[in-house]
């Protein structure tokens, strides 16, 4: 399909998000990114995010000045928590199609992740660019690198992560 001028509009749909959440649930991530902006260096950086539980979000910030970031639940839910400098939960929000959020908007600075509570979630994700993978993101400290032994106890955690909770210890 195209508008009045012939340029072809971007549709997702049913069919294209089945077929994201059956690539995430083969990826060694548990995750599949959708880029909808055409270059990395897109002032508008929008995306959709295909993902299953056990996928590790590590708890980061986007420490630059208008650096926000955006999520909006499409299919299945998510927990957004927001962390203090050591790493205890300030908030977390469930974001899902019919639940307590649809939308949540993240500050510039805020220390936040992600942790996916349900097969199939599918959450679209815009943030200002130019994508810039050195400076993007400030990953916190108090967590372990994704792909390391601990990083599957931190996922878990994350799940069951309530306000006023501490991070687990790492070995």
């Amino acid at each position: 399909m195209t508008d009045h001028e012939g340029v072809p509009l971007k549709k997702l749909g049913k069919s294209f998000m089945d077929s994201q959440m059956q690539e995430a649930s083969r990826a060694p991530r548990k995750r599949v990114h959708h880029n909808l902006h055409p270059i990395l260096e897109d002032p508008i950086q929008r995306m959709c995010v295909a993902m299953e539980p056990g996928s590790y979000f590590r708890p980061h910030r986007h420490s630059d000045p208008g650096r926000w970031e955006m999520f909006i639940a499409l299919r299945g839910s998510a927990a957004l928590l927001v962390f203090d400098e050591q790493g205890t939960v300030l908030s977390r929000t469930e974001i899902s199609p019919h639940g307590e959020a649809t939308l949540v908007e993240i500050p510039a600075g805020a220390w936040h992740n992600l942790c996916v509570l349900e097969p199939g979630t599918v959450l679209f994700e815009s943030k200002p660019g130019p994508y810039v993978p050195l400076t993007d993101k400030d990953f916190a400290s108090w967590a372990p690198p994704e792909g390391t032994q601990e990083a599957p106890h931190f996922e878990k955690w994350f799940r069951i992560a309530l306000e006023g909770d501490a991070p687990p210890e790492q070995p």
